[in-house]
């Protein structure tokens, strides 16, 4: 038995150490450059109940240093005062374009419906989307975003990182959950398999969405409108990534648990529509991931060739390291750097709790 439970530990963590070499193809690549374009593009942002938010961080939309572009900013039948603010930020700044969304019955508190009007406000083919509680992180965001487009690539994926409390460890964790994230979907791109995005950084043309039919084939599926457009529309042809640390967006992360929680929930719920080998691909991640430590505990504990367990710990453990040094550092979260042996069991258990609570019901959706 305990050779059993001895070689099990072997295949999982060489299916571990497989998983984390193959994100070397984002972690040890170059970042993404800013090229000289200036064709006209419209930042599309979908705000609900966002009053706040969009005073603190429509600005720094505003401010991007980019020739031509227009901003659709689009009120989600919001209860709050967002419509008085969008018509203020009108009144000082002309590229701001808005679009009042009253409820509809067919489409109650659905962002895709509302997301679909915005883009067909926009003026200009190129599309690019952030969350009304973003930041962009460098007045170069807009350049940087726009020069992943080309004329074979009409999807970009960019990076939605989320500001850092330095004291709050369930901070750490959401980012540390969101840079693994972004540390699969890019190494899965580059790969040629893309097969996500995140709509707090994410870019694609007017062309692409009406190819797609819009969100139609998931219209019945109240979130995803970024990750399974990405889904079903990119190819390994039709897709660029922007990982340049000026292309970064950060937006207003959860401060509790179980806020954090719920929103897993939400995104977790949507996973199960992605395209078979994409689910196989994730799951298995996770499942070996929770095996890995559970025989590790198991080996340990009992002591069993504890000494070969330790030697593989190890290895396993300076393989992650260095693929999240490289993309830490490229995605500016360099202070989780040296977390990731404790942040990682931790998500581990969280993703295990999500399953579980969304086999035994069903999560809430957009606000």
């Amino acid at each position: 038995m305990a050779t059993v439970l001895f070689a099990l530990f072997l295949l999982l963590a060489a299916i571990n150490i497989g998983y984390f070499l193959a994100f070397f193809s984002f972690s040890g690549s170059e970042s993404s450059e800013a090229y000289a374009t200036s064709f006209p593009v419209s930042v599309i942002v979908c705000a609900k109940n966002e009053a706040l938010n969009l005073q603190n961080f429509l600005p720094s939309i505003l401010e991007q240093d980019y020739p031509n572009f227009e901003v659709i900013v689009i009120n989600d039948a919001s209860s709050d005062n967002t419509l008085d603010i969008i018509e203020e930020f009108q009144q000082i700044d002309p590229r701001i374009k808005m679009v009042n969304v009253v409820n509809n019955e067919a489409f109650w508190a659905n962002k895709k419906y509302a997301l679909t009007l915005g883009i067909k406000k926009a003026q200009n083919d190129h599309l690019i989307f952030t969350d009304a509680d973003c930041a962009p992180q460098s007045i170069h965001w807009l350049q940087h975003m726009a020069s992943g487009f080309s004329d074979e690539k009409s999807i970009v994926l960019g990076y939605g990182g989320y500001f850092q409390y330095k004291k709050s460890f369930i901070n750490k964790l959401i980012r540390f959950e969101t840079l693994l994230t972004a540390i699969q979907y890019f190494s899965y791109t580059k790969l040629g398999n893309p097969y996500m995005g995140v709509g707090r950084n994410l870019a694609y043309t007017s062309k692409q969405f009406y190819k797609q039919k819009g969100f139609a084939s998931h219209l019945h599926v109240r979130s995803g409108d970024d990750d399974l457009f990405v889904n079903e529309a990119a190819t390994s042809k039709n897709i660029s990534i922007c990982d340049h640390a000026e292309s970064i967006t950060r937006s207003v992360p959860k401060t509790s648990i179980i806020d954090w929680f719920r929103q897993k929930r939400r995104h977790a719920s949507v996973a199960k529509f992605y395209k078979t080998k994409d689910k196989l691909l994730l799951g298995a991640f996770y499942t070996t991931r929770l095996f890995f430590w559970t025989l590790l505990v198991i080996l340990l504990s009992l002591k069993i060739y504890w000494q070969f367990v330790l030697g593989v710990l190890g290895l396993t453990l300076i393989i992650e390291g260095i693929v999240y040094f490289q993309s830490a550092n490229k995605l500016d979260e360099k202070d989780l750097i040296w977390l990731f042996p404790i942040l990682e069991p931790f998500l581990i258990l969280s993703q295990l709790g999500i399953f579980i609570a969304n086999t035994i019901s069903k999560p809430s959706h957009w606000k």
